[in-house]
């Protein structure tokens, strides 16, 4: 047995001096590579001690701060919404908020197709119009969304109208790069196909390009309407419509169990978002693969 395990260990050595021999390239010690990896990490340590000392970040503070978010929580319980006529309130707007988010994705989304094209290399030539559509693109996703809702309160009121066009303004920038970015790495074989078969520029979208792309584009869609559902709270503070701005009277009024009360009908109802929209992406993802296997 002994001198089995040694003889397959000499065997073993010979390979690999033998691959050694083969591929140098690939058994070099890569030492500037090591150094470089070093580098980095040492500077990305660096970095985060600084940011430590510079924020001022204490942890006593920290500690005390998990107290008070303890006591805070205690005042919380239970939630109430004081009368049957407020909790119809918070129910109204928390569907106004689910509508915000609805309306301002999806307009997003309508505006974006088509100039996705283009944005897009593989369907635009005229590199000009590219560019410019992709810095605008930039532009309006570059803004955070409660930027545009502060911009649009002050120039259309407060209200629902400002928080839609706050999501659909922000969406589009987001959902040009998206829509763009799965033309150029769609197979490019069905619009050949359609070419060869005398189609025309038109046709060659519409039958060789645009049903490969529509899955993707639709679960990103239902994707961003999930986190919209979550970024329309937010915008709401500032005095875009829905929930948001009765969570932040509710907070300026230390009114907590309330606060808890609407908190929970938040995270129903993006837990409920979450779950449709999963739902539609797997049934469009299903229906998609069907259609692969079929063709």
């Amino acid at each position: 047995m002994a001198g089995q395990g040694h003889a397959d260990r000499k065997l073993l050595e010979t390979d690999l001096a033998r691959l050694r021999a083969s591929h140098p390239d690939v058994f070099a010690k890569d030492g500037a590579g090591a150094l470089w990896r070093i580098f980095i990490s040492l500077t990305l340590a660096g970095l985060f001690a600084y940011s430590v000392y510079r924020l001022e970040i204490d942890p006593q503070r920290l500690l005390k701060g998990f107290g008070s978010l303890w006591h805070f929580l205690t005042l919380m319980v239970p939630p109430a919404a004081g009368s049957w006529a407020k909790f119809m309130l918070y129910l109204h707007a928390l569907g106004e908020t689910v509508a915000i988010a609805l309306l301002g994705t999806f307009m997003a989304a309508a505006l974006a197709f088509p100039l996705s094209f283009i944005a897009s290399r593989n369907v635009m030539p005229v590199w000009p119009l590219r560019f410019l559509m992709r810095r605008t693109s930039d532009v309006a996703r570059g803004i955070d969304q409660l930027i545009w809702a502060l911009i649009w309160v002050g120039i259309v009121g407060l209200g629902p109208m400002a928080g839609v066009l706050a999501i659909a303004i922000s969406d589009f920038g987001t959902f040009v790069k998206l829509f763009s970015e799965a033309i150029e790495t769609a197979d490019s074989k069905p619009a050949e196909g359609v070419q060869s078969a005398g189609g025309n520029r038109l046709e060659v979208l519409r039958y060789g390009l645009v049903p490969q792309v529509l899955p993707v584009i639709a679960g990103q869609a239902l994707y961003l309407f999930e986190s919209n559902v979550r970024s329309s709270t937010i915008i709401g503070i500032v005095g875009a419509g829905g929930i948001g701005l009765h969570l932040s009277e509710q907070i300026r009024t230390l009114e907590w169990q309330h606060v808890s009360l609407l908190i929970i009908m938040i995270l129903i109802a993006v837990a409920i978002t979450d779950w449709i929209a999963t739902r539609l992406r797997r049934s469009i993802a299903g229906r998609s693969g069907e259609a692969a296997l079929a063709q």
